[in-house]
């Protein structure tokens, strides 16, 4: 039976009434994406017609989940809010703070051991609010979430970008920051711009060597890394009826690649088939009640150019297999003969070092049986991996499951080692060199969803290229980058020229999933006798305390740093080791734009402290600023703050006294991010303006008290020469946005509203 079935049937029982309005009111037939945000308003039923990309809309979540990095902080500021319990459904999941080292036991019992701290608090104040707790070694969070809670036509947000992968079970789930997890566990709307919407329509179906993760990366390369942003991705058509529920999940989980604010496919059979293979026969059974509110109207997909923004035309019987990279998930390439052809004139390293599969994208048990059919078929042709391998189970349930069917002894006797069911390498949680800064040249092939620079290994030099996990296998296999399974031939151990057969697998176990020990911890029913204790001296966890309002008069504003190209959350507050300091705010600051590229000397951390004429680090050039009471500015290029969710990108320049990032445009969760910690995220009104600011630039903000929506806001700057430049900004704050910046975050609002 699932997990809060008594909410899901009201849920259901809502969605029929409020769909039928929503389509009376718009006056057209509706996408699935319009049937769920018109089903879950905050005011309940649909009373007006909402503009896409313009309207900012109260919505109300069915649930929240939380991994633990991002756990940390958010669970941190509930705890201000004065609430004695979560007002919906909330999970936490321990998966981010294990390392892949030496192999699942050894890596889970050393992560217990070193982040007891942490766990043990997340346990407690999970117990306390009525929080359900996933242990370490439990599994990957969206894995773990689509098994269990993950329903058709609900709405869910989590504290981790790729929360998005609950639309493979038709969903609209959306990644957020921990102050957007806070106001729905607090019971308050959760407010999002009403998106955009694009249609994605797959004809033909996929075969051979060509997977699911090959349609995402197609459509990574189509509409780049940027190219979703705002929007809901639907995809559909007789393609998508074609591919299993876990499938769909992988293709969900990487639009949080190409910026979009979720993807979702309709109900179908294969969902039907998850649910009810995962022991969620009565989710299946109450879906079936009200099929047709859980897919689009007919009318839309017949004629998806009269109801989407943008229609994307993917025929799946002539898509082939792709690697994407490296250090970005949008630069696609077709294996064999292209790939040989770019890597000679990029110059990357052909050799392959390594090949990983798993992560929240590709852990699945269809995932790992397809991969090891193709691990069996070295064994059985006498071949051996030239790569070193790698696999992170999805969940428990998967690695137990999948140990029962014999599939993950084939990988340990093509000497793999199966790492812990966690995150591990795809988010820097991978101890692979013992000075990554310094480590070599190389190429790494691996099934995860980002490949920015140092994400994987912390080595700068490390080249990672994304693929399917049966591509993964045979590339590691081959141990070369330019390896074609479908055309190219290999060398066995007795000389013979023999080629790997296309992969098989199964979509669900032929014997069911099983399970002895799942990992979940059920809150006790009042928690209001929990203690929570947090050592002040402790290095891992610090009590929030409530920033200041920045105010309306910010003059003598220094530059902090001038970011060049791509700065992604990851180079404003790495993951990696970093990951133990993100329940201490000011002990994870000190890794704060540390990776961003400073456009005037094209180095890292490295940036002119004004007040001292000294370059130095950025977070010692913004503490010695804070500590003179300087504000200072951060200005960006476009797509700033790509990637992950994590608040701490938000937080840690605030906390040091940032209080303005500018750039040429926002990734959606880091503008929203910073608008919750009572920052100013603003656009150049005119992009080339970005080219104007100079090393010694001072700010002075001329109209910030005229703080208003759709108003424009005006800066000088103060050039080192005396010149002086006033530039329009742009920004898309509504008047409750406002009301964060002036109380100083968003989270004093909603205090002072519990007071």
């Amino acid at each position: 039976m699932a997990f809060d079935i008594d909410m899901i049937k009201k849920v259901y029982a809502n969605m029929t009434e409020r769909v039928d309005a929503a389509r009376e009111i718009v006056g057209k037939p509706l996408t699935l994406s319009e049937k769920i945000l018109y089903s879950h308003l905050w005011d309940g039923t649909p009373a007006k017609a909402f503009r896409r990309g313009k309207d900012y809309v109260d919505f109300a979540p069915d649930r929240v989940a939380c991994q633990d990095a991002t756990a940390q902080m958010a669970l941190l500021q509930f705890m201000q809010a004065g609430k004695p319990k979560v007002a919906v459904p909330t999970t936490v999941h321990c998966d981010h703070l294990i390392q892949a080292k030496d192999g699942a036991a050894t890596d889970l019992k050393h992560a217990n051991n070193t982040s007891s701290e942490v766990f043990n608090f997340l346990e407690s104040v999970s117990n306390k609010y009525g929080i359900g707790f996933w242990k370490p070694g439990a599994g990957i969070i969206h894995q773990v979430v689509l098994e269990n809670y993950a329903f058709p036509g609900g709405m869910m947000i989590g504290t981790d970008s790729h929360t998005v992968n609950a639309g493979g079970l038709g969903m609209v789930a959306i990644g957020v920051g921990g102050a957007d997890a806070v106001d729905v566990m607090a019971g308050m709307a959760w407010e999002l711009k009403f998106p955009k919407l694009i249609g994605v329509r797959l004809t033909g179906k996929l075969s051979g060597w060509t997977a699911p993760k090959d349609v995402i990366l197609k459509v990574a390369e189509i509409l780049t890394v940027k190219g979703g942003t705002g929007a809901i991705v639907e995809y559909f058509g007789p393609g998508a009826l074609s591919m299993s529920c876990t499938g769909k999940g992988t293709i969900c989980n990487m639009g949080a690649e190409i910026g979009a604010t979720t993807s979702t496919f309709g109900y179908d059979d294969s969902m039907e088939r998850y649910l009810r293979a995962t022991d969620r026969a009565d989710v299946a059974d109450a879906a079936n009640n009200i099929k047709d509110y859980l897919t689009a109207d007919n009318e839309v997909y017949a004629n998806p150019e009269q109801y989407f923004d943008q229609v994307i035309d993917i025929n799946l019987s002539e898509l082939g297999p792709l690697l994407n990279g490296p250090f970005t998930p949008d630069l696609s390439t077709e294996v064999g003969r292209d790939m040989t052809e770019k890597a000679k004139a990029n110059d990357w390293p052909m050799q392959v070092e390594w090949g990983l599969i798993g992560s929240c994208t590709n852990s699945s048990y269809e995932d790992l049986s397809r991969a090891s059919s193709i691990a069996q078929q070295a064994l059985d042709k006498g071949l051996k991996t030239k790569a070193e391998f790698g696999i992170n189970p999805g969940s428990e349930q998967v690695r137990y499951t999948a140990e029962r069917d014999g599939i993950l002894e084939v990988f340990e006797k093509l000497d793999a080692k199966i790492f812990t069911n966690a995150c591990g390498p795809c988010i820097g949680q991978w101890a692979r060199y013992s000075d990554p800064k310094n480590a070599p040249k190389n190429s790494i092939v691996h099934s995860f969803n980002r490949n920015f620079a140092k994400r994987a290994d912390g080595n700068p030099n490390t080249h990672a290229f994304v693929a399917s996990p049966e591509l993964t296998a045979a590339i590691a296999i081959a141990g070369r980058l330019d390896f074609n399974p479908i055309t190219d031939k290999l060398i066995n151990e007795n000389g013979e020229e023999v080629m790997l057969d296309e992969p098989t697998g199964w979509e669900l176990p032929p014997k069911g999933f099983d399970v002895k020990e799942n990992g979940y911890l059920e809150p006790v029913t009042d928690g209001s006798g929990v203690q929570i204790t947090v050592n002040p001296t402790s290095e891992r966890l610090q009590l929030l305390e409530p920033f200041t309002p920045i105010g309306e008069s910010i003059t003598g504003a220094k530059l902090l740093i001038k970011a060049f190209g791509k700065c992604t959350t990851d180079h404003i507050s790495m993951a990696g080791p970093w990951l133990r300091f993100r329940g201490h705010l000011d002990n994870i600051a000190n890794n704060t734009l540390i990776g961003a590229v400073n456009a005037f000397n094209k180095k890292t951390n490295f940036v002119k402290n004004q007040l001292t004429g000294d370059y130095g680090g950025v977070p010692d050039t913004q503490r010695d600023y804070k500590k003179n009471s300087v504000w200072s500015v951060v200005v960006g290029d476009h797509n700033y703050g790509e990637g992950s969710s994590r608040e701490h990108a938000a937080m840690q320049p605030r906390h040091l006294g940032v209080a303005a990032v500018i750039v040429k445009s926002f990734a959606r969760i880091h503008e929203t991010n910073l608008k919750k910690q009572g920052m100013l995220g603003l656009t150049f009104a005119n992009e080339a303006d970005y080219d104007l600011i100079q090393e010694d630039d001072t700010f002075n903000f001329l109209d910030l008290n005229e703080f208003a929506p759709d108003k424009q806001l005006h800066i000088e700057v103060v050039h080192a020469d005396g010149s002086k430049d006033t530039l329009a900004l742009n920004h898309t704050y509504n008047d409750a946005q406002i009301e964060w910046y002036k109380e100083g975050s968003a989270l004093n609002l909603i205090k002072r509203q519990n007071a």
